[in-house]
């Protein structure tokens, strides 16, 4: 009987229907087309057993001038550099109140303390901490409250539980007080409190001002359109020098002294991100922003979407220009007043409505705004930069969809993929009606783009239309054109680089990739690939199918395996069919088939099985497998 070589062009189609996509993969889940062929996607594994607070929207990998490698994590709730395994909490204090300012009140048999502070300004789930409070006289002891000695090392502060007014609020201790700490103005008259910024949603709000913040935040009430924490968190950040620079979107422009080290002191007094305008020697630098990067060749830091100076010239107005951007002196963080005998600058842009995000491109700046994109670049004095509308038709979906590759800058739009190689470019796209028809487009603010160089591939990882957090991605690999997605819940990426693997975040774990082929420890679910229907004769007969002979190639265990599945129907109109399951090993020779029909689809899945250890960790790679197929009559 002849033997017919199973050959389908990589990438998975969905844009036309099955039937018409023959030759063709249809399906799958956490695949790749790896030089032509498919294969399994690589594993992860944690990066530690410690967690962080809230989702991680950001990751952000150096190293300083002593060879010591940082991970810096923007997170709906704090800022944290990883150094070690350990997440030390950098996230900048909003206040610092008076001594005396603070006091306490508790309630026999309950942890609810409540603390009492003027115009305290917090909403519920922000973070405050304290120093200089005593024992209230019972359970409730001085190192509970100040959160001090061996018990409480490296705390993040207690989480506001609830609001009563203006004037207090509640958190609770992880001791139940009794008769002797009951009572008010508890903790003594030299209380100390540490407010740290706002924590920001964890969903995007679309329209914001009245109605969209909670009752105590900063911005409940504003008519602001910008307000702070009021929408998504999101942080942008670069390295100036050795140093880090970070802002949350809407919010403040924040430097941390790396040589300051992250190590935790006592009385909240460890190295924090400090405002950039409280700096030594700081000239009207910007107080809010929505972007932040550093321009590294010339090294100047650039805000993009900042406060104005006022008219004055005297300071900055506090309220974000969205279309505006301003830029330091050149090696020279804190001065940003423009004057002749300096570098410090603005621009505004004029197409579109807001700015939305920004990469570095080796020569050149790419800033998108919501319509449109903008390539700005360092032209030295008097103007400093230069920058140049590219495109009017092709606007950023969230700020962190862009990502540089070495074949050029790959994005998402509303409607597209784009690619710019000194022109932009739709990206020939076979699943753009899968992707773009099932998002949730009130979430897109969360969709980041992924890069993973060592095998060509860019994606994005977005929001499918019935969910409200990251579970699915699409990938391209931009060397052979070929599309492929999955579901996965990643909230944040960052490419191999400081560190050996690529490192992403989920579910307050950070995670390294393409770490053998489990997932953490545990067999990796639902991985397969499914062909489009194949048909003799284009369908006038019927095809008896009798034999695979397998070509899959298995990689880090030999003795893994894998099922063939073949799916039968007699019209486009029908529901496949499963006809056979079988198993794929190594050494098989052959694998017998019994089916006739008019069209047939194959599909190759994953068999790992925790019950057998010999079939985890188990990735694979298929070749030319063949089927013994031939005409069987017309009916």
């Amino acid at each position: 009987m002849p033997l017919l070589k199973l050959q389908f062009k990589p990438g998975i189609n969905r844009e036309g229907t099955n039937y018409s996509n023959e030759s063709g993969w249809f399906d799958g889940n956490l695949i790749r087309f790896n030089k032509q062929n498919v294969e399994k996607i690589g594993g992860w594994r944690k990066d530690n057993n410690n967690t962080f607070l809230g989702n991680c929207r950001k990751l952000h990998g150096w190293t300083d001038l002593n060879g010591t490698k940082f991970l810096g994590l923007g997170t709906t709730s704090k800022y944290y550099v990883e150094k070690g395994g350990l997440f030390h909490d950098i996230t900048p204090l909003r206040e610092t109140t008076a001594a005396g300012d603070v006091t306490f009140a508790a309630t026999n048999g309950s942890s609810v303390v409540t603390v009492t502070d003027t115009n305290h300004g917090l909403g519920v789930g922000d973070y405050v901490a304290f120093s200089g409070a005593t024992d209230f006289g019972g359970n409730i002891t001085a190192a509970v409250i100040n959160q001090t000695g061996a018990t409480y090392l490296n705390q993040t502060g207690f989480i506001v539980a609830s609001v009563t007014d203006a004037n207090t609020y509640t958190i609770t201790v992880p001791v139940t007080a009794n008769s002797s700490d009951a009572g008010s103005s508890k903790g003594g008259s030299s209380v100390i409190g540490y407010y740290q910024i706002q924590i920001g949603l964890d969903n995007y709000v679309s329209g914001t001002g009245w109605g969209a913040s909670t009752w105590g935040d900063s911005t409940w009430g504003s008519t602001s359109p910008l307000a702070f924490a009021s929408q998504l968190r999101l942080w942008s950040h670069d390295n100036y020098g050795e140093d880090l620079i970070i802002n949350p979107r809407n919010g403040g422009i924040f430097f941390w002294d790396t040589s300051a080290g992250v190590e935790w002191a006592s009385n909240n007094n460890h190295n924090r991100a400090k405002a950039l305008s409280d700096l030594a020697g700081a000239n009207l630098a910007p107080t809010v922003g929505l972007f932040t990067l550093v321009s590294q060749v010339d090294k100047h830091a650039i805000i993009l979407g900042v406060d104005p100076i006022n008219t004055a010239g005297t300071a900055r107005t506090g309220i974000i220009d969205p279309m505006l951007i301003a830029f330091s002196d050149q090696d020279n963080v804190v001065e940003w007043e423009p004057k002749t005998t300096n570098t410090a600058g603005a621009l505004s842009l004029s197409e579109g409505s807001t700015i939305v995000g920004a990469v570095k491109s080796r020569q050149e700046i790419l800033v998108w705004t919501d319509t449109s994109l903008y390539s700005m670049q360092f032209i030295g004095p008097p103007f400093t930069f230069g920058i140049n509308l590219i495109n009017k038709e092709t606007g950023l979906i969230g700020p962190n969809a862009a990502v540089v590759t070495s074949k050029g800058v790959f994005w998402m739009a509303v409607d597209n993929f784009y690619v710019y190689t000194g022109t932009v470019q739709k990206v020939p796209c076979t699943v753009l009606s899968y992707v773009f028809d099932d998002m949730n487009i009130s979430e897109v603010y969360k969709f980041h783009a992924f890069l993973n160089e060592e095998f060509n591939e860019v994606g994005w990882f977005y929001t499918s239309k019935n969910g409200s957090e990251i579970d699915r991605y699409v990938s391209y690999n931009y060397e052979i054109g070929a599309w492929a997605y999955g579901t996965l819940s990643r909230t944040a990426w960052l490419d191999a680089g400081t560190e050996p693997y690529p490192r992403a975040t989920s579910s307050n774990y950070l995670y390294e990739h393409e770490y053998g082929y489990d997932d953490d420890g545990n067999p990796m679910t639902n991985v397969f690939i499914e062909s489009s229907d194949m048909d003799l004769d284009e369908g006038e007969q019927f095809s008896h199918i009798s034999k695979l002979i397998p070509d899959v190639r298995f990689l880090n265990n030999a003795g893994g395996q894998i099922n063939f599945v073949l799916k039968t129907r007699n019209a486009p109109g029908e529901t496949l069919t499963t006809k056979s399951t079988s198993a794929v090993t190594s050494t098989a020779a052959k694998v017998d088939l019994r089916s006739r029909s008019r069209q047939a689809a194959f599909r190759f899945e994953s068999d790992d099985d925790a019950e057998y250890p010999g079939n985890n960790d188990t990735g694979w790679r298929l070749g030319n497998n063949r089927i013994e197929i031939k005409p069987d009559g017309k009916r």
